[in-house]
């Protein structure tokens, strides 16, 4: 798998694809997680589907993923809020910049999908649009504040949803984000009835295996198009 690599709209853009990808995955990087996509993609050899990853970047991982604006909950950096910003970049550029690049059938299934608050876009997103056959939201950050309320108002439009929490992250010492294994429990039950969906737990705190784990999300959402 080639990795070609080009900047569109002043960002840069990772692009790993079979010959003939069978699905589309997309997923907000910011410059660790790029540093990991090699390994992300050894670790999706096993993928059941041949498919196509771009991965985009972010370089202002507050600002940019969050859906609306909210006080620090960590460090003194508030969220900006303007995922719907980075959304209409998605949609709007990258995706049709893709479809001319790589030519395939226009009801190829897209995935959205990314770690911590790239998989809480990657949900966010899926309210938002019917663009996206699954999410893959590796650690999301659903402690993020009114998440939940919000989830309970907007019906998610992607049918395949993968979940899944280091099984030490909920002991976080930052009060709000020990809320996240709650939190995400909640998630995949407002979810169940309607979705397929799986919640799965992971060996060990926020900040390990991040590309095992995202390796893991997407290549689920792809076993279930089988």
């Amino acid at each position: 798998m080639k990795l070609k690599r080009f900047a569109l709209e002043g960002r840069s853009v990772f692009l790993y694809a079979s010959d003939a990808p069978e699905i589309l995955f997309l997923q907000p990087v910011d410059a660790h997680d790029a540093e990991l996509l090699d390994r992300q993609l050894d670790a999706m050899r096993g993928c059941p589907l041949p498919f196509a990853l771009a991965a985009f970047e972010i370089a202002d991982w507050n600002r940019e993923l969050s859906p609306w604006k909210a006080p620090p909950v960590f460090g003194r950096e508030a969220f900006g809020g303007d995922a719907e910003e980075t959304l209409g970049f998605l949609t709007n550029r990258l995706l049709p910049d893709l479809f001319s690049r790589l030519s395939p059938p226009e009801d190829t299934p897209l995935c959205l999908g990314g770690y911590s608050l790239a998989g809480l876009f990657a949900l966010w997103a899926a309210m938002r649009t019917d663009r996206f056959c699954g999410v893959a939201a590796a650690s999301p950050s659903v402690w993020f504040p009114g998440w939940i309320d919000y989830v309970k108002a907007h019906p998610l439009l992607a049918h395949r949803v993968y979940l899944s929490l280091g099984d030490r992250e909920e002991r976080a010492r930052n009060p709000v984000m020990a809320t996240v294994g709650d939190r995400i429990r909640e998630q995949y039950e407002l979810l169940r009835q309607d979705h397929i969906v799986t919640l799965e737990w992971n060996p060990g705190n926020h900040f390990q295996d991040s590309e095992k784990r995202s390796a893991r999300a997407f290549c689920w959402i792809a076993d279930q198009q089988n």
